[in-house]
């Protein structure tokens, strides 16, 4: 079932970026996260806003949580360096780590699309301010030191006069305002960048000067020590940079990835559905598509939001665990319980004269969900790898939909989330009142569109025209990996585009391996490989055995048209037409 289109949203994103290192001053940020979030609600359009809240704020996390809300405004609360060097986020350890306006500038300017307002509610950050205003029409920062009351009353008049409706230029007056009602009338007052009125700069300034005395605790500023600056970096350039550190596109994409590309709505709505007592998500897509890759964001979601959570790969099941149900379900709840990093106490609960699926139910409920005072998620992984053994399939897959139900009603259940990831057709009988594949959120993970590829590209530091992305798109379409895999090659500088376009469809190109693996299964399978066959000879959506269609979309090999169905990409099309005598 694909997931149905909905018309963009009207609402205002809110992403809350708040960081205070280890070896900071210490500031009350949740207190102004809370009067923000009490004054949205007041608000007469309350409704036109959503607010997102990353504290701990790592400097990784900058570009996954813009990339993944997609804000209009963005907010950082903390400290800024006194020589105006940078704004002070979390490094891995939770230690003190400086990011320049050049980079803040390099950031913004991929956001561009999107981000409306950027407001620095912090210390030393007009440098920053200017850098980002290149890019954004509005931005707030202050040049001077603030208190951290000041900087409260600040949020407090800026996003109360948003929420009636006021514009950008109109709420940092009522913010200004605020500083001065609230008493703190020796306090400087924030500074408007607008994007309209910046001369151009050059991003890469950065000085270092000797360390200051510690700033008072209720200032918002920070004095770095020279050995924690980041050196100054550049934005990105038209060509590849040779300093972009790159995943090599296998797998799925990293958490703290910038690279990963979202496909509105259907982040938000997973996002949202987690949250939801006894949740189930249905992620479907062929391999490759990025399926793990959103359930690991999803699964992120949920630890932010307090829940434990797990991840099984069913790819780890071992064929000794596969020979009866009984047996995969005592694997299974191993599994889970290894995760949990949580002792094992099969034995005290799998009682004999119980049936196996009594056992296993017991083992959550009396066990592992009661251990639990928050949700715990479970992302469950090529699940379509018990498909084939009907009896466990069937036996496993009508337990999961039973906790689902139990989820409703049960207090107990209500904490259990799934996240069920699966490449093939669930074609295998299953009554419809046992199956988990009919109910919950249905993910049918599209590729790409243009407009995101375009972003990927972007992304990757290439400063390509419309013509050039067309011609990407020509071979690999929206195909994620087709696409990772390209930009990879082409950003190291392994070839460019023109050979790209040249070799691609070949097995000498970047796609050998690739295409010369499927090449091998459809060949296995002959009825698979004359599926194949007939799809790539005709210019035209072609009707397939039901079966065939459904094993070779699981293979990533062809897409749905109607009841019908089309190469996946040119490049298939164009190779398997040759390797298969389809021409």
């Amino acid at each position: 079932m694909t997931l149905s289109k909905k018309p963009p949203s009207k609402k205002k994103t809110i992403l809350f970026l708040g960081s205070n290192p280890a070896n900071s001053v210490e500031l009350d940020l949740q207190q102004e996260v809370s009067e923000i979030e009490e004054e949205l609600k007041k608000a007469e359009r309350r409704d036109k806003f959503e607010l997102k809240i990353v504290l701990a704020a790592k400097t990784r996390d900058i570009q996954a949580a813009i990339l993944r809300y997609k804000p209009q405004i963005v907010h950082f609360a903390g400290h800024g360096a006194e020589d105006q060097t940078g704004l002070v986020f979390e490094d891995a350890s939770g230690q003190v780590k400086l990011v320049s306006g050049a980079a803040l500038a390099s950031v913004f300017r991929l956001a561009d699309e999107f981000v409306e307002c950027v407001v620095l509610n912090t210390c030393y950050s007009e440098v920053q301010a200017n850098a980002i205003a290149q890019h954004i029409p509005y931005v707030v920062g202050t040049s001077q030191k603030v208190g951290d009351g000041a900087a409260r009353a600040f949020s407090f008049g800026f996003y109360n006069a948003l929420g009636s409706g006021q514009s950008y230029e109109s709420a940092y007056e009522w913010g200004c305002s605020s500083i001065l009602v609230d008493g703190f009338s020796d306090s400087p007052v924030p500074v408007l960048k607008r994007q309209q009125d910046q001369p151009p700069v050059d991003l890469a300034i950065a000085k270092e000067e000797e360390p200051q005395p510690v700033p008072d605790e209720t200032k918002r500023d920070f004095t770095p020590d020279p050995s924690l600056s980041s050196p100054p970096s550049s934005p990105p350039s038209s060509k590849p940079s040779s300093n972009l550190i790159l995943d090599v596109p296998e797998g799925s994409v990293s958490i703290d990835s910038p690279l990963y590309i979202d496909r509105p709505p259907i982040e938000q709505e997973c996002y949202e559905t987690i949250l939801r007592p006894g949740a189930l998500i249905r992620i479907k897509a062929p391999r490759q598509m990025g399926k793990t890759s959103l359930q690991q964001r999803v699964l992120q979601h949920a630890r932010e939001n307090g829940h434990r959570t797990a991840y099984i790969n069913f790819q780890l099941v071992d064929s000794d665990s596969l020979t009866d149900l009984d047996t995969f379900l005592q694997w299974f709840c191993r599994t889970v319980t290894n995760e949990l990093e949580l002792e094992d106490k099969l034995a005290d609960h799998w009682k004999p004269m119980l049936s196996t699926k009594v056992r296993c139910t017991n083992y959550f409920q009396r066990y592992l969900l009661k251990e639990m005072t928050n949700p715990l998620t479970l992302g469950l992984d090529e699940v379509d790898q018990v498909f084939q053994h009907l009896e466990i399939a069937d036996g496993f897959f009508s337990l999961l939909r039973v906790w689902h139900e139990q989820g409703k009603n049960q207090e107990t259940w209500k904490k259990l989330r799934l996240v069920i990831a699966h490449s093939k057709e669930v074609y295998i009988p299953l009554n419809i009142n046992q199956s988990p594949f009919n109910v919950g959120l249905p993910i049918d993970l599209p590729e790409l569109d243009r407009a995101q590829v375009a972003e990927l590209v972007k992304l990757h530091g290439l400063n390509w025209s419309s013509e050039q992305v067309d011609q990407l798109m020509g071979v690999a379409d929206g195909h994620p990996y087709l696409l990772r895999k390209a930009l990879y090659e082409i950003v190291k500088g392994n070839l460019t585009l023109a050979e790209y376009l040249q070799v691609a469809y070949t097995e000498e190109g970047l796609y050998g391996d690739h295409l010369s693996r499927h090449l091998h299964n459809l060949r296995d399978d002959p009825t698979l490989a004359d599926g194949m066959r007939k799809v790539v000879a005709s210019d035209e959506p072609v009707q397939l055995e039901q079966t065939v269609g459904f094993k070779l979309r699981s293979m990533g090999l062809v897409e749905l048209s109607g009841n019908n169905v089309v190469p996946q990409c040119n490049l298939y099309k164009i190779y398997f037409r040759d390797r298969l005598g389809a021409g």
